[in-house]
Parts: C-alpha cells; sequence; structure tokens
C-alpha cells in the first residue's frame, strides 16, 4: 500500500465518520475493499491525530468542544513541532530507543512511513502505538519492573536488557533541563535512562521550551551524555547559547 492511497483513505474515513456520525471497522473494511486490521491501524493514526475517536467496533466523529480544545492546545502542538523534527533524523533500518513521555509518544505516529525500524521501548503504551503502525517495526521490550510513577518499566532487568544490544538513536524527554548540568527530572529512578544512554550512538532529548530552566534536584543525563536537544522556538536564545556551549546540538522546531 502506498502512502498516497494511505492517506487518501484516511482522508476519506475522517469524511465518511463526519458525515454520518459512527461507522464501524466492518463497514469501512467493505469499503475500502481493505483488512479489518488495516482499518483499526487508521483509525488509530486518525485518532492520535485528532480527527476522530475510536469506539468499540468503530469510530465516531470528534465533539464540537473536543475539537475546539485540540485547536488551542498550544502544548499539543509545540509537542509535534518536536517530534516532526525528530523523526527526521530517523532513517530507515534504524535502531532506536523510545523512552516513556508524552512528548516522546508523539514520534510514534510519524515513524509509519519508516521501513525496518527496530524499536526498543520501556512504556507499553509507546509499544501499543507501535504496534498499530501499517509498516509494524521490530518491537523490542525492556521488560523489569513497573514504575508507576513514570508508568513504565524500570530496574535492574530492563538494564540488562539494554546493555544486550546497541542503538543507532535514544529519545527521551525530560522535566526539566539545567543549562549548566543536563536534563532533571522528579523521578529519582535515574539508573535506565543512564543506560540507555550508555547504548546509543545518538542522544536526543526532546523537551518543550518551557521546561528548560526550571528548578528540579535530580541530575538524569549530563550534558556529556547527551548529543541533541530538540525543542520549540520558544526557547530564549542566551539559554540556547548556553546549552550549545556544552557541546550539544540545538534544534527549535517551529510550531507554526
Amino acid at each position: 500500500m502506498s502512502k498516497r492511497n494511505t492517506q487518501q483513505r484516511r482522508h476519506a474515513i475522517v469524511q465518511m465518520v463526519n458525515e454520518q456520525g459512527e461507522v464501524s471497522v466492518d463497514t469501512l473494511a467493505k469499503q475500502f475493499a481493505t483488512s479489518e486490521v488495516t482499518v483499526r491501524k487508521d483509525l488509530a493514526a486518525l485518532e492520535k491525530n485528532g480527527q476522530l475517536l475510536r469506539r468499540y467496533g468503530g469510530a465516531i466523529a470528534m465533539p464540537s468542544e473536543m475539537v475546539a480544545e485540540t485547536e488551542e492546545d498550544e502544548v499539543s502542538i509545540r509537542k509535534m513541532a518536536i517530534a516532526r523534527a525528530a523523526a527526521e533524523r530517523i532513517r530507515d533500518h534504524n535502531r532506536i530507543i523510545i523512552d516513556s513521555g508524552s512528548t516522546t509518544a508523539c514520534l510514534i505516529g510519524l515513524l509509519g512511513e519508516k521501513h525496518g525500524l527496530v524499536v526498543m521501548t520501556n512504556s507499553l503504551n509507546v509499544a501499543n502505538a507501535l504496534n498499530e503502525l501499517e509498516n509494524e517495526p521490530t518491537l523490542l521490550m525492556t521488560g523489569g519492573t513497573w514504575d508507576p510513577h513514570s508508568e513504565a518499566f524500570q530496574g535492574q532487568v530492563a538494564e540488562s536488557v539494554l546493555r544486550s544490544y546497541d542503538f543507532d538513536q535514544l529519545f527521551i524527554g525530560a522535566d526539566g533541563i539545567d543549562t549548566a548540568r543536563g536534563t532533571t527530572t522528579f523521578n529519582e529512578l535515574i539508573g535506565l535512562s543512564r543506560v540507555m544512554a550508555e547504548v546509543a550512538r545518538e542522544v536526543v532529548v526532546m523537551v518543550e521550551s518551557s521546561k528548560v530552566g526550571r528548578k528540579i534536584p535530580n541530575l538524569e543525563l549530563p550534558w556529556q551524555h547527551i548529543s541533541t536537544l530538540i525543542t520549540d522556538d520558544g526557547l530564549d536564545m542566551v539559554a540556547k547559547q548556553q546549552i550549545e556551549q556544552q557541546g550539544v546540538q540545538v534544534i527549535c522546531a517551529s510550531a507554526n
């Protein structure tokens, strides 16, 4: 299935849902002469983009009040801009790690046109979203001990699994950015993040500019472990220069 055909089908699905209010997977599969598995992946991608809502056995149109909220959600717009900039760095057949987090999760929907990816994650949400992609990557899970704070697996088992592989890139978020030290977090479980950075040739931090300068005590990744920081175009130029002086490439993605 070509990218163009997929886009055309998904555009038509949105039109049908908006016109009819609710459409079943079975109806869509017959309408577009495709499998129910493909239709479910279409609906998952369209829901992630805020174009409809999935319901058991099908999908419904977005309520008008939710559409307004989506249009006004500047944080989501900035996160998607960051995710697009990150996705541009991923080549076919790359071996990557995607950490848990709302900003890194925005990356998933942009990987559907990549081929031959191998993706390791410690997040069930990320794993489930990857499984919905039309071109499903080879999925690896860290396993380990479930941490409800980060909603991800942590601990020695997860670290041991990670050390069994090597990766091209790590995509990771942060609770805060200390321009002098590196990324910071409220979570005291920082061991897995550091192992992720150890086994990846390029460490890409994805974070909104509003988090730069936040005073958070726990240092997660020092600058010497970070290759690239991708943020939005709201980053202060002084802060940008301070981070670049640490030897880190800074990319400011436009949210427009």
